[in-house]
């Protein structure tokens, strides 16, 4: 039954991961222009193209399907991998595993930065998904994968993220995030935690309050959340390479009807 449940499994991870054709919100910046801006630690956030990238932008209400960890060339070389890859990842079909650059040509992109991470710590989060190359997502949980076979999953609004939360123990799940959040909650790095407000207990300020954070666990976490996460800042690689609006080039002349339409 095992071996049955897993050859279906494989057969649906395949099928999910194929490329359906989406209609990007913005243009691919290219790899070499990435490569350029990119610091070891950085989340590169992915609008895919395939069928389960779909729904889980539909689940998540985010241009984001998909998030890999930058942590550069050398820490890759030094663990015996590829050469040309410096990412980390975590795949439905391959589990975590290492990737270049050339693995997003064409999709769009965002690069979300921790923000006074220090060096120590960034070394710890870059060794935690390291150590996790290899491991897989169990692909006899059938029903996990089944969840993806509709794009647009009729799911209340407040019950979608917890769609996207999948059953197995394994080390990996269908959402990379998952990965990258555990290896940041490892370092105590915030995403998006819980925020409670709790008396100070200081007798010179009797209503005074500080702010207690709390760990989300790290299967509720999407893509769209390093967008949205006061700790990461967005790099724009076109802004961060010393923009000048002065120096564009324009095409002087009317747009044609459809094109006023389309605006």
């Amino acid at each position: 039954m095992n071996a049955l449940l897993g050859r279906i499994g494989a057969a649906l991870a395949a099928y999910l991961s194929r490329p359906a054709h989406v209609h990007s919100t913005a243009p691919a910046i290219t790899g070499e222009r990435l490569l350029a801006v990119l610091q070891p630690g950085d989340v590169l956030l992915v609008e895919g193209h395939s069928r389960i990238s779909t729904a889980i932008k539909y689940l998540t209400q985010s241009t984001w399907s998909h998030a890999a960890l930058y942590v550069g060339f050398e820490s890759l070389q030094r663990a015996g991998r590829d050469p040309s890859h410096c990412f980390v990842e975590a795949d439905i079909n391959e589990g975590v595993r290492s990737v270049g650059i050339d693995e997003f040509t064409g999709l769009h992109t965002r690069i979300c930065r921790p923000v006074g991470l220090s060096e120590p710590d960034l070394q710890r989060l870059i060794a935690h998904v390291i150590q996790r190359l290899g491991h897989r997502y169990d692909l006899r949980n059938v029903f996990d994968l089944a969840r993806y076979l509709l794009p647009t999953p009729p799911v209340p609004l407040g019950l979608r993220r917890r769609l996207i939360q999948l059953g197995s123990g394994d080390p990996t799940r269908a959402i990379c995030s998952t990965l990258i959040a555990q290896a940041f909650q490892a370092i105590q790095y915030p995403i998006l935690p819980i925020v409670e407000q709790h008396s100070a207990e200081r007798p010179d300020c009797p209503a005074c309050v500080e702010e207690i954070l709390r760990m989300r666990h790290h299967s509720l976490f999407v893509p769209r959340d390093f967008d949205v996460s006061p700790y990461f800042a967005v790099v724009k690689p076109t802004l961060a390479e010393g923009f000048d609006y002065k120096r564009l080039h324009w095409l002087h002349r009317e747009p044609d009807p459809d094109q006023r339409a389309a605006s």
